[in-house]
């Protein structure tokens, strides 16, 4: 894909850098599925503050969105609920099935399927390539993570509104923030590596 063959106002991702095209679209829509399930597994539990523990997942969600674009990025996630549901132990603590992805993490993981596209659309409009702009992106993207998460918190629960809130939102915020000041990090130095603006 050339830059002239992208739609107007549409940037180059990174891994459009990468030659082959839909062999390559393949291989890096899996990769960035199983650097999620590998992340997943870096897990922190936060109980009684929250039942969804802290993980590194979300930074391997957006960072893969980022890196692909709203396509393979969503992708990505759409492979790795899926294979989790048919019973892969690719979630968080090596769970799998259909129990655990109607359990009170489910609403995120549906998020982090909408939140690479918005991310990925995003890195798509040029705000990868500076920190600044990276660090919004993924701050974005967290809300978008959240906007699923939580009502999906509160009806597996029962937890009123502001408790969910607290519980699936306000105990990641910290985290969340320092995941954005990384990416607005690795992001714009990945693309001064490759040596590519366009």
């Amino acid at each position: 894909m050339t830059s002239a063959s992208l739609p107007l106002g549409h940037r180059r991702v990174l891994a459009d850098l990468v030659p082959g095209a839909l062999v390559r679209d393949a291989a890096l829509v899996v990769a960035v599925a199983a650097v999620t399930a590998l992340a997943a597994q870096v897990r922190i539990p936060i109980e009684p503050l929250s039942p969804v523990p802290i993980t590194g997942s979300t930074f391997a969600v957006l960072l893969g969105a980022a890196a692909l674009g709203p396509l393979r990025g969503s992708l990505a996630q759409a492979l790795y609920v899926a294979v989790g549901v048919a019973g892969l132990p690719v979630f968080t603590g090596g769970a799998s099935g259909w129990a655990y992805f109607t359990g009170a993490t489910a609403g995120y993981l549906v998020g982090f399927v909408v939140a690479s596209a918005v991310v990925g659309t995003l890195a798509r409009r040029g705000l990868d390539r500076r920190v600044p702009g990276a660090a919004v992106a993924f701050a974005v993207g967290s809300v978008v993570i959240y906007l699923f998460g939580v009502p999906w918190l509160m009806h597996v629960t029962g937890m009123p509104l502001r408790e969910a809130l607290v519980a699936g939102a306000g105990v990641f915020v910290v985290g969340d923030l320092i995941k954005a000041a990384a990416a607005g990090a690795l992001l714009p130095a990945a693309w001064r590596v490759a040596r590519h603006d366009g």
